[in-house]
């Protein structure tokens, strides 16, 4: 069956590296360890093909805007005869602390326009997700300033890390399923011996 991961984001150099472009980051760090690049175009999307646990799979990146995400994510499920339970959607996430990870099948949005968007164009919340977690803004600051500024160095050291371990997570959901991924991405975290680095943070 073919599947599609798709990464939801804001276009645009202004956006490149924010909050809200996480799912950007990860399809980027998927595409790259293929050795592929989004560069080409088609339903209003960037995307490129890969094989994915020996799955054909499209990696996607609606260039609407956020709450515009969907159409593109139901033209190419259409033309390519992709289910909705075989659509990996990657997210920002207020409600995750920073650089955790986790995974769901279905559910609701919490107000993502992005998810918002493909339910609407899908006609179903049944497909899986990949939260990427952002946390909550400090107090005075609105959402949409925090969602939309790029993350600190600090910051992105963490999501790095957690960006590694989410990687894992689509390897294991591509060949075995979601409840696989969510078992191995929400497993405690092992204890790290004497003298690790600090480098790879953990998100699970």
């Amino acid at each position: 069956m073919p599947r599609a991961v798709v990464g939801l984001g804001n276009p645009g150099s202004r956006y490149a590296g924010t909050r809200h472009n996480a799912g950007f980051l990860l399809v980027d760090l998927l595409a790259r360890r293929h050795g592929v690049t989004l560069s080409a175009r088609r339903y209003g999307a960037a995307w490129a093909e890969i094989e994915l646990a020996g799955h054909r799979t499209a990696l996607i990146e609606p260039l609407g805007f956020m709450n515009l995400s969907g159409p593109p994510v139901a033209a190419f499920a259409t033309d390519l005869g992709i289910d909705p339970e075989a659509i990996l959607v990657l997210h920002d996430d207020l409600d995750l602390a920073p650089a955790r990870v986790r995974m769901k099948r279905g559910g609701g949005t919490a107000g993502h326009r992005g998810l918002d968007s493909i339910v609407e164009s899908l006609g179903t919340r049944d497909f899986p997700r990949l939260r990427i977690g952002i946390g909550r803004p400090p107090a005075g600051l609105p959402v949409v300033d925090f969602v939309l500024a790029p993350f600190d160095e600090e910051a992105r050291v963490a999501l790095d890390g957690a960006l590694e371990q989410a990687l894992s997570g689509i390897e294991i959901w591509a060949r075995d399923g979601i409840e696989a991924a969510m078992a191995v991405v929400h497993a405690p975290a092992l204890p790290r011996p004497p003298g690790a680095g600090d480098g790879d943070l953990s998100a699970s």
